[in-house]
């Protein structure tokens, strides 16, 4: 298994973590639903697991993981070079966007950009590469059929499904389909076992710490956000004593601030320490 533990520590007490975690949720101003798995031990907790949320930029997973297939599968490189161009750049998170139009990058800087700084430009000429459609079908292979991508970044005109996207955004998926491509991704079974732990590696570059590593101390994690006005979400992998893997979402928020402590923010950092604190803090 790509970065198993050894020298486990005893399973956590996951009924006292629910009761946390769901008493963390329910004094939230919004909703709140999470999955939280064990990889190790095999345990597993949720709270409106099921229940579709809008991901924001968190939706750039499933992305890296389709570029990443579709690289194995001989049908794009690493290497291919993308051209930005000032069609393509879009404000928002990110540093291609302030870029000379016409500058090149490879398929490679564009994952990175998305993985470190979740930049929408990178993202994308990247779903200008695979398409849309093809995210997708890379979702449906491996059973996640609530997680999806509409459009490019910024231009709903592009959405493959309008109606979702108006009512979700940019991406939609469930806490428990999330936590699951993050299994996939720990376990080697998302694309392959040096795909997947390339992934793993540039998502634990994700500069984002004001929610579920807000308080973690600088645990090792591969992780992804996602924030609009009215959702914040954020899935993690910690490498703990035991491997756990962590999806907090968010959405109808009535605190739409973008400052450091916004509502948002905290609840889902006070239920990343809680779920440290329960599976024994850092190895």
């Amino acid at each position: 298994m790509v970065g198993a533990q050894t020298g486990a520590a005893p399973r956590a007490d996951t009924a006292s973590l629910r009761r946390t975690l769901d008493s963390i949720a329910e004094a939230h101003r919004g909703v709140v639903g999470y999955s939280v798995v064990d990889l190790d031990g095999g345990d597993r907790i949720s709270r409106r697991g099921d229940e579709k949320f809008p991901t924001a930029s968190l939706i750039k997973v499933g992305v890296l993981v389709t570029v990443f297939d579709l690289v194995a599968k001989g049908q794009m490189s690493l290497d291919d070079p993308l051209t930005v161009l000032a069609i393509d750049q879009t404000g928002g998170s990110g540093v291609l966007q302030y870029f000379r139009s016409g500058t090149t990058i490879t398929v490679k800087d564009a994952a990175w950009l998305v993985s470190t700084v979740s930049d929408n430009t990178a993202t994308n000429l990247l779903l200008d590469k695979i398409n849309i459609r093809r995210m997708w079908a890379k979702m449906d292979s491996l059973g996640l059929p609530g997680t999806r991508i509409h459009s490019k970044v910024n231009l709903r005109n592009t959405s493959v499904a309008m109606d979702s996207s108006v009512k979700y955004g940019l991406g939609v998926t469930t806490p428990n389909e999330m936590a699951r491509l993050f299994e996939l991704l720990a376990n080697g079974r998302a694309v392959n076992r040096t795909a997947d732990s390339t992934i793993l590696d540039m998502l634990e570059h994700n500069t984002m710490n004001l929610m579920l590593q807000r308080f973690a101390g600088g645990v090792r994690a591969a992780r992804k956000d996602g924030e609009t006005n009215q959702n914040r979400t954020e899935c993690t992998l910690w490498y703990l004593k035991r491997r756990v893997v962590a999806c907090v979402m968010t959405r109808e928020n009535k605190d739409e601030s973008w400052v450091i402590d916004n509502e948002a923010h905290l609840t889902i950092a006070n239920m990343g320490a809680a779920i440290i604190r329960a599976f024994g803090g850092p190895p």
